[in-house]
């Protein structure tokens, strides 16, 4: 064998041996794989008694430790070809149904055992799952009081279509799992929720799995088929406005990589998650600083912690429509995949995701998330300078961003959930609210018809779109430049000139306040004019001031309902706009661990009464954006795109514009192709 020989073999070698540690040394934050839920099923099984009718409501990865999980990765950068030492021990926590109890169970992967497992004796419940849900859906159909309700409504059962839905906690001083059936009908159309049954709900037993409880207490018209079809191979001639076609093509294919989970992209890496109620996660978020020659952390962690969705119709058939769409359904356990060209462009990646069916088994999303450059002809600085004699000069950069994309379908609502990485350093969040509106049939056709509160807007014939909010709570572990920050308020004050040597009689400055306790840094935000910034206080920028990130907040909706109402209490955490808390690995979940007929005693309100110190600490910042929503016609039958976000933007960060030197990215030709003026 010849030296080139020997050299390409061992070349081809080491790949190999890369690819097995590869395997065999995942990601620490990896999601599970389909193999890790197969033996997670296995595990737990084996430790009880078949006939105890397992049913899985939560399996995900259980992180290591922060500190730990830093520490292993400082020790064990990318760039070395393998592992310097093993990961910390890669562990799955499971939340399982067993004989009317809730219990908690924690599985080491590698040794394949169970090490922890606990009773849940508190209140609430873990997450409806598809599995029983498909089975609750099923039961009105044998149910003879509702078949006897569909007769009299002249429809056809065969064509009844049945939701169901969290029921929520109104005091009672015990409670059961249990579930509110509704129903539409899908006759003449796809958009069966235009087409409710008014005044029919079934309450199901979800332990028990039988009907409990059933109202038929008034009749009125379903809502008719036409003008609700959405499809376009349904839809009829005229169509318009007319989209002419763009062709997008990236010389050398896309700019980004993925490895993994793990995607790296002009001056940002990041990692890519998955978890059955928050969806996709982001973390290790660093981004390169030119000058310094190195990646800086920005974000540890970030997700969407609940999205609460109160309607706000106080009868019988709607007043426990207050839905926790991450912590009831899970907005993982809901997304959609994503399809290529309409969902993404051209240029997207796709990434798949799996889940824990109600038996263990693995679920698999395709196309769950997608990654992809933006180009959307933003600017990303400029400058025109016409005061140089006989000279104009004019210096344009065009923006490009980096964008991964989830979309999660929680029944009629559909959540487009973008997290955007910018050149400059700045962290977008981005949510887009489409889908179908909660409706509700009643006996108006004109708005002359209505003599009292229908709690929402007449949007077409018998068809009332019912008011209600969107409050996305995001859970987001700033580490600028370092795990140990600091949270300031800086407030901006007018002040008084009191001497006569300007013609000005005011001026507003910046006074700063470092929150010291988690009261402190509660924020409503309007209250004043004021920047809020996470910084890193034992570090300064060449200039002396303290390096952070601030919050640009996206849109304020604060919460209308009494702060002693049910769901309230339930959501107390969308009372401030913004908390600030120690990080603690048991607080990720804003509603708590168990959310379905939870009671508010296990959310960020209440971890906040410890009034802990965050100063200088390792902290989470708790950021809520809410939209109230009051529905129109123009979102019927199908709502356009409302959209909203937040922006993590670098403030003393850098010394001084970190994408001066960034060029716009070069035009592409198209082979065979010239251009015409």
């Amino acid at each position: 064998m010849d030296t080139t020989m020997k050299v390409m073999l061992s070349f081809i070698l080491m790949l190999l041996w890369s690819c097995v540690e590869c395997k065999n040394h995942p990601h620490p934050q990896d999601p599970l794989t389909p193999s890790e839920f197969n033996d997670v099923r296995t595990i737990v099984q084996n430790a009880y008694p078949t006939s105890h009718n397992l049913t899985f409501h939560y399996v995900a990865l259980d992180e290591p430790n922060k500190p730990e999980l830093l520490s292993w990765l400082s020790s064990n950068p990318k760039t070395k070809p393998t592992p310097s030492s093993p990961p910390p021990p890669r562990r799955a926590f499971a939340i399982v149904r067993s004989q009317k109890q809730s219990h908690e169970i924690t599985v080491d992967l590698s040794t394949r055992s169970i090490v922890s497992t606990k009773v849940y004796e508190g209140n609430g419940y873990p997450m409806l799952t598809l599995g029983e849900i498909a089975v609750a859906t099923r039961l009105p159909f044998s149910y003879e009081p509702f078949k006897e309700s569909v007769t009299k409504r002249g429809l056809n059962i065969s064509l009844v279509r049945c939701n169901a839905y969290s029921f929520g906690w109104f005091g009672e001083a015990k409670t059961v799992r249990s579930v509110k059936i509704k129903c539409h009908y899908r006759n003449g159309t796809t958009n069966f929720y235009a087409r409710p049954l008014e005044g029919v709900a079934v309450l199901v037993d979800f332990d028990n799995m039988k009907i409990v409880g059933y109202n038929d207490r008034y009749v009125v018209p379903v809502p008719k088929a036409e003008g609700t079809e959405y499809r376009a191979s349904k839809l009829e001639p005229p169509f318009g406005p007319k989209l002419k076609g763009i062709a997008f093509k990236q010389d050398g294919g896309p700019g980004f990589t993925i490895d993994g989970h793990s995607v790296s992209w002009a001056n940002w890496v990041f990692h890519v998650g998955f978890d059955i109620r928050a969806g996709l996660v982001i973390s290790q978020a660093s981004i390169y600083d030119l000058q310094k020659q190195k990646y800086r952390p920005v974000l540890y962690k970030g997700f969407v912690s609940e999205l609460f969705v109160p309607y706000q119709d106080p009868s019988e058939e709607w007043y426990y429509a207050t839905f926790f769409d991450s912590g009831e359904y899970g907005l993982g356990q809901y997304m959609s995949s994503l399809q290529p060209l309409t969902d993404c462009p051209p240029n997207a990646e796709f990434i798949d995701a799996y889940y824990a069916s109600s038996d263990g088994t693995p679920v698999k999303i395709s196309n769950a998330f997608c990654i992809f450059e933006k180009y959307a002809g933003d600017i990303m600085w400029r400058h025109t300078e016409v005061g140089i004699p006989d000279e104009v000069i004019t210096e344009v950069r065009s923006d490009v961003s980096l964008v991964v994309r989830m979309v999660s379908t929680v029944a009629n609502y559909d959540y487009v959930i973008d997290w955007e990485f910018k050149p400059s350093g700045s962290i977008k969040s981005v949510v887009g609210l489409t889908g179908i509106l909660g409706l509700k049939a009643g006996t108006y056709t004109n708005t002359d018809q209505i003599k009292e509160d229908i709690y929402g807007t007449l949007i077409a014939d018998n068809t009332i779109g019912i008011y209600h909010d969107h409050f996305f709570t995001y859970y987001l572990d700033l580490d600028i430049d370092g795990e140990a920050n600091s949270f300031v308020k800086s407030n901006l004050e007018t002040v008084r000139v009191k001497d006569d040597t300007t013609p000005r009689k005011s001026y507003w400055t910046v006074v700063s306040e470092t929150a010291k306790t988690e009261a402190d840094a509660k924020i409503n935000l309007g209250s004043k004019p004021s920047q809020l910034l996470v910084v890193n206080p034992n570090k300064k920028s060449k200039q002396g001031n303290k390096i952070g990130y601030r919050l640009l907040p996206g849109p304020a909706a604060r919460p209308l309902l009494l702060n002693d109402d049910y769901p309230q209490i339930r959501a107390a955490f969308t009372n401030y706009d913004v908390w600030v808390t120690p990080y603690n690995k048991s607080e990720k979940w804003v509603g708590g661990l168990y959310v379905d007929r939870s009671r508010g005693d296990d959310t960020l309100a209440v971890w906040s009464r410890r009034n802990r110190k965050i100063e200088n600490k390792d902290i989470v910042l708790w950021y809520t954006m809410g939209f109230h929503h009051v529905p129109c016609q123009e979102d019927f039958p199908v709502m356009p795109t409302l959209s909203g976000g937040f922006e993590l933007r670098p403030t003393n960060f850098f010394e001084s514009n970190p994408v001066l030197k960034t060029l716009s990215p070069k035009l592409v030709g198209w082979p065979n192709c010239t251009s015409q003026h």
